[in-house]
């Protein structure tokens, strides 16, 4: 029955579910050349979403002999974060990739990036699942992010100049197949500029699973009515989600508010603004996801609004955000319910975050791609 329910929130057609408004963007007139690609999105959502997301009982979330680590030598803050999470993780060596590039530039350009993703598949195992990416500079490679680059390969089809579609993620939703069963390898940054915040970080994750206390998912409607978009969907949310996170000691909780201050049980915070102000106030459980829907959250060392990166230094454990413009399509942004949803039932970070994206080739994740509280 929980599963259902959760189809049904998730089910773009349902007459109970207002998801309609997810699937296009609210104050904005698209082009009718979009129309193709939003009908292909649509039918990609039903023919997903429609699979309950409940795990059969065989079913096996990513591990670390799965997740291979990317190092860039030249940067010595990316070789120290590798060993500490190598070493933290139990990461085996030959799951160590190292390639070199110049770190100042928040932009690996096309032709830089090309022969550093050769040489990456080069050294990749069979078996491997997923990439760990050792930094946060470079986040972007010319229109795409960077780790949706390593997942994908540089492919224009994931980019996009104004309010445009970009390609849907084959993993979307996915219920049971690893990664390479869709063509993909699964890519999160374990970003950080400074080596105390990525061992945090880290030692964040690797406690997530001793997680027992009681937990709160906060989701926010703010006054912002451009990145507020997602909020359209909370009511279904609480509704089809509650068995499961009474289940797992979450309490589903909707403000319309701007932030929230002063809370010391923060397991999920989804919002939408430019700036999330008290971030620090609060305290999040080990393991914690948070983002905010904005323009360039993703842009993680020199952003006009609010880094991705804030999230991670006030204590959570993973984030996401675009690295250019993505106009206001939800696609291009994580799905709360289907975020919760899969970590909830035991799934990683990076798998959990990742199938709630359905355009993510202009957003990063970053965080620790193997934080699991719900194993």
């Amino acid at each position: 029955m929980a599963a259902q329910r959760f189809a049904q929130c998730i089910n773009p057609l349902s007459d109970k579910a207002p998801l309609l408004a997810f699937l296009f963007v609210p104050q904005t007139r698209l082009p009718q050349s979009l129309l193709g690609s939003l009908l292909t999105v649509i039918a990609l959502l039903i023919s997903s979403c429609q699979t309950p997301p409940d795990k059969p009982a065989n079913h096996q979330p990513l591990t670390r002999r799965e997740l291979a680590i990317i190092v860039n030598t030249d940067d010595p803050l990316s070789v120290a974060i590798a060993d500490y999470y190598q070493q933290r993780r139990g990461i085996p060596a030959e799951n160590r990739i190292e390639i070199a590039f110049p770190r100042h530039d928040v932009n690996l350009s096309q032709q830089t990036f090309e022969p550093l993703k050769q040489a990456v598949d080069r050294q990749t195992p069979s078996h491997i699942q997923a990439y760990a990416l050792t930094w946060a500079q470079p986040y972007r490679v010319d229109c795409m992010s960077i780790t949706s680059a390593f997942s994908f390969g540089f492919d224009e089809a994931h980019c996009a100049q104004g309010c445009a579609a970009t390609a849907p993620n084959p993993y979307f939703n996915a219920v049971v197949q690893k990664p390479q069963d869709y063509g993909l390898r699964l890519t999160m940054a374990i970003a950080a500029t400074q080596f105390h915040q990525a061992t945090a970080l880290i030692n964040r994750g690797a406690l997530a699973h001793q997680q027992r206390k009681p937990a709160t998912a906060y989701l926010l409607s703010t006054s912002d009515r451009y990145r507020n978009v997602r909020a359209s969907i909370y009511p279904q949310l609480k509704q089809l989600l509650g068995p499961l996170a009474n289940q797992k000691t979450i309490a589903l909780k909707t403000f319309e508010s701007d932030a929230i201050r002063d809370r010391s049980d923060v397991m999920f915070y989804f919002t939408g603004a430019q700036q999330v102000d008290h971030l620090k106030t609060n305290r999040f459980r080990p393991g914690a996801m948070a983002d905010h829907l904005t323009s360039y959250g993703g842009m993680l060392t020199d952003s006009s609004q609010m880094s991705s990166l804030r999230w991670l230094e006030a204590g959570a454990t993973g984030s996401y955000g675009t690295v250019v413009e993505p106009c206001n399509f939800p696609q291009k942004f994580p799905h709360p319910a289907i975020a919760m949803g899969h970590y909830l039932q035991g799934d990683t970070l990076i798998e959990a975050y990742w199938k709630s994206v359905a355009w993510p080739g202009q957003g990063i994740f970053i965080g620790d791609p193997l934080a699991q509280p719900f194993r």
